[in-house]
């Protein structure tokens, strides 16, 4: 019998390591700069936990057998999963946290889904007690310093606000406003002509699905709107945030994020409140490279109280900057080869090549070294197996422990 990886998983080889570190080390550099923590949680949680009081779907957890009559399932995403520990287990920390991650996630496919894929990897940022437009613009210029971070120049930023999209649907009946914020949110003109509304209301629709372009233009055309102070209070924090990184990048003599303001924009979770946000690859095939938004109100669940602090994060989806780095020709081609080969002569010298391949170890800088396993090696096919490996060093160990140095290549 031939085992395979189950339905949905897949193997990581070593040169496929190589490749997602060289990403993950770069977007960890970053995090670092700007005074984020790494925390990791617990790849198993209660399913209550999971499901953020109902903002994730049940369907896309991966369900696990009840144990001791508790419903457990595997993480579909990580911000439910911080949230609940920055509101047990850091209960009383100083806020604001920074909070970033590298982990693996797993998500049940969809029905008809074009890919069975089932287990993702993710890196993000939490930004745990921090709210208003210093804090949204902080992590959207930590996500430009990403993107800047792996040299991805054909990118852009998609910007909405749930919290004044999902009021502005509230002016359609109960029983059409899903059908209507699917319809805007799979960008379905078609489905949205064809509902049963009214010419005013229909007229509405159409006028949100068209509320995306020119961050200007999009802020001018919903100021028309007939709007309550809750949703002109969202639009003046709009046009204030994309004037903080404007004139942040002006001052730091960089190019402002490519942005385009989308007030149909709708994401799958559902527990975000103020601004979301997708990255989206410029080239060919328009890959979701990451998404996050704000969520004021998720801690407030996981509280005995219902106390809450406002937060906001992003998640980068590791494939997906992967595929899209592939062609540039960034990643590396190799995984790294040993520096070293120590080649005992003669079984009485083993010993001594361990002891001597440790010495070398010792180096305050990262040196690769292998010993060699044979029993009785060949000098000639040693070499080759050096060169083969691209080893740019062979020690030849003596009998008495003494080393001989040999330049390769």
């Amino acid at each position: 019998m031939v085992y395979q990886p189950p339905v949905g998983a897949r193997d990581l080889l070593p040169l496929d390591v190589a490749q997602k570190r060289w990403i993950e080390d770069r977007l960890q550099n970053v995090f670092h700069r700007w005074g984020y923590h790494r925390i990791i949680t617990s790849t198993l949680e209660r399913m209550d936990t999971l499901m953020a009081g109902g903002a994730v779907q049940q369907s896309t957890v991966i369900q696990l057998q009840e144990i001791e009559n508790e419903a457990l399932g595997l993480r579909p995403e990580l911000t439910a999963s911080i949230a609940r520990a920055a509101v047990t287990r850091m209960a009383g920390a100083t806020l604001p946290q920074r909070l970033y991650y590298n982990a693996n996630v797993f998500r049940r496919a969809a029905k008809g889904s074009h890919t069975s894929q089932q287990e993702f990897y993710q890196a993000g940022v939490e930004l745990i007690g921090g709210g208003g437009v210093v804090a949204d613009a902080e992590v959207l210029l930590l996500l430009s310093d990403c993107m800047n971070s792996l040299e991805l120049d054909s990118w852009y930023l998609i910007l909405g606000e749930a919290g004044l999209t999902r009021s502005l649907l509230s002016a359609f009946p109960e029983s059409v406003r899903e059908q209507v914020r699917g319809a805007i949110a799979t960008l379905d003109r078609l489905s949205l002509e064809t509902l049963p509304l009214s010419d005013e209301l229909r007229e509405r629709a159409l006028l949100l699905f068209d509320l995306r372009g020119r961050p200007a233009d999009v802020l001018q055309r919903v100021s028309k709107l007939d709007l309550d102070a809750t949703q002109r209070n969202a639009v003046n924090n709009l046009k204030s945030l994309i004037e903080l990184l404007e004139e942040t990048s002006a001052a730091q003599a960089r190019p402002t994020p490519p942005l385009i303001l989308d007030l149909s924009l709708i994401q799958t979770l559902d527990y975000y409140t103020g601004i979301v946000f997708e990255v989206i690859s410029g080239s060919a095939g328009q890959r979701v490279l990451g998404q996050g938004g704000r969520y004021d109100q998720l801690l407030g669940l996981y509280h005995p109280q219902g106390e809450t602090h406002p937060g906001i994060g992003f998640v980068f989806n590791i494939e997906e900057l992967h595929q899209t780095l592939l062609p540039t020709g960034r990643l590396p081609l190799d995984t790294p080869p040993s520096h070293w080969l120590v080649v005992p002569i003669t079984p009485q010298a083993q010993a001594a090549a361990f002891a001597y391949a440790h010495k070398i170890r010792e180096s305050t800088n990262l040196v690769r070294v292998e010993v060699d396993l044979s029993h009785h090696p060949d000098a000639e096919t040693t070499r080759a197996y050096a060169q083969r490996r691209n080893i740019s060093q062979i020690a030849w160990i003596q009998a008495d422990g003494q080393p001989e140095i040999e330049q390769i290549g």
